[in-house]
This record gives structure tokens, sequence and C-alpha cells, in this order.
């Protein structure tokens, strides 16, 4: 189970506003990852109960259960560890940065921080596709992230920017959502 940062990154900028800076989860990956979902940063709520997509209106687990067959209903260590033996990892592109309550359009882009994907993703070859749970966390993935990834392993990554799963984003139906994640299901095979 991911739990909170104690500190920041030595790097990571100071807490400008004090209580605005949050800080995400480690990684959640198993040895058999071959699908890394990547949000932007926890919300309030997910960040309260240390717990991906913790939110009760989040649509993350109900598509998990869709695509991969993770119930949504179990306890929360229970779909993680189904989560991960279906070949799917989780994490967050930013590390740190300030943000007034959940949403990605508060995020103060000058405070963010990213997490160490590129290294990760050139240790992991074993990564095939990279998921973005919405635009936000390909936004920063591009910003802070592509540019330190050898040509030859872009090239050898599937990118996909996938609607998210956030109740804030509400421009698509549930099932539009699910056909658009359903691509994550062959790497799981």
């Amino acid at each position: 189970m991911p739990r909170p940062r104690k500190s920041r990154l030595p790097d990571s900028p100071p807490q400008a506003g004090g209580s605005d800076y949050v800080e995400s989860f480690p990684p959640s990956i198993g040895p058999e990852c071959r699908v890394l979902i990547l949000g932007s940063m926890p919300g309030v709520r997910s960040l309260e109960a240390v717990q991906y997509y913790a939110h009760p209106q989040n649509r993350f687990w109900p598509t998990m259960q869709a695509v991969f067959g993770i119930d949504a209903a179990l306890p929360y260590a229970k779909r993680m560890a189904d989560l991960l033996a279906c070949g799917v990892g989780l994490w967050d592109v930013l590390a740190g940065c300030e943000r007034r309550g959940s949403l990605d359009s508060a995020i103060a882009p000058q405070s963010e921080v990213a997490n160490a994907i590129a290294p990760l993703l050139l240790d992991r070859r074993d990564i095939r596709a990279v998921a973005f749970n919405g635009a936000k966390a390909a936004q920063a993935f591009t910003r802070h992230v592509a540019a330190s990834l050898p040509e030859a392993r872009r090239r050898d990554l599937e990118l996909h920017t996938l609607p998210s799963t956030s109740p804030a984003h509400a421009s698509m139906t549930q099932a539009e959502k699910l056909a658009r994640w359903s691509v994550l299901a062959r790497f799981t095979r």
C-alpha cells in the first residue's frame, strides 16, 4: 500500500503557501508490470486515505473492473494486489506541487516536481505501455519526463492519453470512457 512521503525531494520547491503543497505516493509496480497508469497528482480524498483513486465518485476502480476484471467492491489492498497481478502499475507524474483542492486545473505549473519516471522506464523494459489518466498527466509527462527518455525507449513504448476517471471530467459518457480505456486490456493477456 502506498505511503505518503515524509519529505520532499531535495530539489523540490519550498512550500510557498505552506498547506497548499502536496506530495504523491511511491509507485505501486509489481514484478510483471507491462502497463503503467500515470495520474497527475492524487486528490485530497486519496491523500487523506493514502489510497490511489479513493474518492467514491472517481470511476477508476469501476473502470479497472470493466477492463481487467478487478472487483471494485474489494478492499483496497486486494484491489491493488489484483491490479498488480494483471501486470498493471500505478504512479503519478508529479511527486509534488502546489494545489488548492483536488482539481488538476488548480496545480501551479511553476511548483511541479516530477517523479523519477524516466529512470524507472529505462530500468523496467518490460513496461510496454504508459497510460495517462487524463490530459494533465499526459501534459506533465511531456513537460517533465519525455525529453529524459532516449529516443529508442520512447519508440518502444505505447503512450495512451485516456479520458480522466475523475468525476470532474463529465464531457464524455462512461461508455465512451470505457471504450477508450479498453485498449489496455491487450497488454495483460
